[in-house]
């Protein structure tokens, strides 16, 4: 078989990953046929994929019968249901996480709803660790101020932690510092940090829907010219962060003891406005030592007509920071954006977290009664 695009992708050293898990993708075989021909290497969800996943046909069905008599509280339940289906992904990707120890990973979300609450957050995400006692586990974690704290000391404790909902530079700089602060209490306590790893999830497409929404209400021509631009630069200068924060002595005297940078994920990676291409934010976004979790669809479009041209997300850094110069003279606030999303980003997991515990319990009130 020839080389896939999504295969020349990987060969530059950027991880595919998918960002969907369901119990009919595993039970399909389209997991495992997905990593032999679309080069997928790890696994994200989050709240509003399970919400999708166990709110459509009857996957789910059987295992909530098993469940009715044993637990009566939706998030429990859910809970288990989630689990099995990350427990199998995780067995499927094992082989994968045992030739290349950053990928084979499977993601689980903490409850959304706790993303202001540092010890409610780190007792779930420890719960969880040991509830599902993989090697190849990620726990998600929201990069709120709070949810730091509980990256930190998960991170001390030697547990494996995905930084999810990261919009801004300041918020993504605070979690690479919670990251290199708990591999350093890590190993002044004794642990290992070559067994701790964590991923940071920069969310893309959703940066251009809230700028550009912001710039069609200036108007100008100024304003206009700068739409489509922001979040493939905003990317950029994360990663340009993220070469700079793991180098230098600190960085070395923890991997010198066997510790691994805290790699660069994209996520929210498909194109949410039908003018831009389809693939815009992979492609403009391939670069060594970093993970793209795409969605079916841009997986899809990517084997299709995506290309592959280089390291791209070392290009244009100067241009990027140029760019943030130029949207504060007509007016835009990037904080003031990157801080609307993050906030509308928690508000959207927790909305579809509630949606899917209501969606849990009338799936099973329909068992009980049928």
């Amino acid at each position: 078989m020839a080389e896939s695009r999504l295969h020349k992708l990987s060969a530059r050293g950027q991880s595919v990953w998918i960002d969907y898990l369901s119990r009919d993708l595993l039970q399909t075989g389209e997991l495992e046929r997905m990593m032999d021909e679309d080069a997928v290497v790890g696994v994200t969800s989050n709240p509003t994929i399970f919400q999708k996943a166990i709110s459509h046909g009857n996957a789910y069905d059987e295992q909530l019968k098993e469940l009715l008599g044993e637990e009566q509280d939706a998030k429990e339940i859910f809970l288990r249901l989630a689990v099995r289906d990350v427990e199998a992904a995780l067995d499927l990707l094992a082989p994968v996480h045992a030739g290349n120890a950053e990928d084979g990973y499977v993601s689980i979300e903490v409850d959304p709803n706790l993303a202001y609450d540092t010890k409610a957050t780190y007792d779930e995400a420890i719960r969880l660790h040991e509830w599902i006692d993989r090697p190849n586990l990620y726990v998600k974690i929201p990069g709120t101020k709070p949810g730091l704290q509980a990256i930190e000391d998960c991170i001390a404790a030697g547990r494996s932690i995905n930084v999810t909902l990261l919009f801004s530079l300041q918020m993504h700089g605070a979690a690479m510092e919670a990251y290199l602060s708990g591999l350093e209490r890590l190993v002044e306590s004794g642990g290992n940090p070559a067994k701790v790893r964590s991923v940071a999830s920069f969310f893309v497409s959703r940066v251009d829907t809230e700028a550009d929404k912001r710039l069609d209400a200036i108007g100008t021509e100024e304003a206009l010219a700068l739409r489509g631009k922001l979040a493939i630069a905003n990317a950029r200068l994360a990663y340009e962060n993220y070469l700079e924060a793991f180098s230098g002595p600190r960085w070395e005297a923890l991997e010198a003891k066997g510790a691994l940078s805290q790699r660069c994920l994209w996520a929210s990676t498909s194109t949410k406005n039908p003018a831009y291409r389809d693939v815009l934010y992979v492609e403009e976004l391939i670069g060594p030592h970093t993970v793209n979790t795409m969605p079916e669809e841009t997986i899809e479009a990517f084997q299709d007509h995506g290309e592959v041209s280089g390291d791209t997300v070392l290009e244009g850094v100067a241009e990027a920071h140029q760019l943030l110069d130029q949207l504060a003279a007509v007016g835009i606030d990037y904080d003031d954006v990157v801080d609307t999303l993050e906030r509308e980003g928690v508000q959207k997991f927790s909305d579809s977290f509630t949606e899917l515990l209501d969606g849990v319990s009338a799936k099973r009130g329909e068992l009980v009664a049928s």
